[in-house]
Formats: C-alpha cells, sequence, structure tokens
C-alpha cells in the first residue's frame, strides 16, 4: 500500500479553496451564497476523533505485542490494512472538503463580515477547515501507527546517499 503524500493533501486543498473562492463570488453576485451546515465541522471534529482513537488503540496494541506481553492481543493484519484505507480516504475528503470551506471562508472575509448571517457562515466555514486539518493530521498519525517496521527500513535503503 503506498503512503499517502501531504503534497496532494495540500494540493487538493489549495484546488478546492480557488474554486470555491471563485464559485463563492459567482454565486453572490446571482444572490446569497449556499449556506454552510452547522454540522460540517461536528461531523468532521468526529471523523478525526474516530481516526485518533483507532490510532491510538492500534499503536497500544502494537507496543504491547512487540513487548511480548503475555495479555497482549495481536492485531490483524487485516484490520490494520483496513483502518489505514479508512484514514487514508477521510484525509483525501478532508482535504477537498476543507478547502471547500477554506475558499467560502476567505472569500465570506473578503466581501465583509457585516451581516450576522455572514459572520455566523464565515465562523462555521472556519471550524470546518479546522476539523478538515485535524483529520488529516489525525489520518497521517494512524498511517505512521500503521507502518511496518520493514517498511521504514526500506525508505531508509532508498534514499539518496549524502
Amino acid at each position: 500500500m503506498k503512503q499517502l503524500r501531504v503534497r496532494v493533501l495540500f494540493g487538493l486543498f489549495g484546488v478546492a479553496g480557488v474554486l470555491s473562492w471563485a464559485g463563492a463570488r459567482l454565486w453572490d453576485t446571482f444572490g446569497t451564497l449556499p449556506r454552510v451546515p452547522v454540522a460540517a465541522p461536528i461531523v468532521l471534529a468526529a471523523i478525526a476523533a474516530v481516526l485518533a482513537a483507532t490510532a491510538l488503540s492500534l499503536r497500544a496494541r502494537l507496543k504491547a505485542q512487540r513487548e511480548r506481553r503475555p495479555e497482549a492481543k495481536g492485531v490483524d493484519p487485516l484490520v490494520a490494512a483496513r483502518a489505514v484505507v479508512f484514514g487514508q480516504a477521510s484525509a483525501l475528503v478532508a482535504a477537498l472538503v476543507s478547502g471547500m470551506y477554506g475558499g467560502t471562508f476567505v472569500f465570506l472575509l473578503t466581501a465583509g463580515l457585516d451581516a450576522a448571517a455572514r459572520r455566523d457562515q464565515a465562523i462555521y466555514s472556519g471550524l470546518s477547515v479546522v476539523a478538515g486539518i485535524c483529520v488529516v493530521v489525525a489520518a497521517l498519525f494512524l498511517e505512521r501507527v500503521c507502518r511496518l517496521p520493514e517498511d521504514e527500513d526500506e525508505n531508509k535503503s532508498n534514499a539518496a546517499p549524502a
């Protein structure tokens, strides 16, 4: 399984942000912007919490297994692989959604926050960006926890000599 690249996540975030900003400008000329749901940052934060809890649980189980504790429950490789796939998919979607809300946030800041509704939308979109970044960080942490020791050795041996 290939490791998730941070450049790809930044690229998705940036492209979605620019498109969202341009779309918000265009949409605003025709009337009102679509509302940012109040649940958006809550759902993203819940996904980040699930990813972080999974990573911490797997890390503890892997540590106990490495230390050969008698009560240690092993980690099924298929469970770890599924967790990594869930984390990678979540990180990709969160980067896209965060970029979308980030573009909306930037548009709302530049357009002015004189109306209470626009202020609320800016707050919700800003919180959604922060929660989306938390999803990406938790997913990268989960991927790091599930990395095999051989993977680290291969990465070091494939690195260009200094």
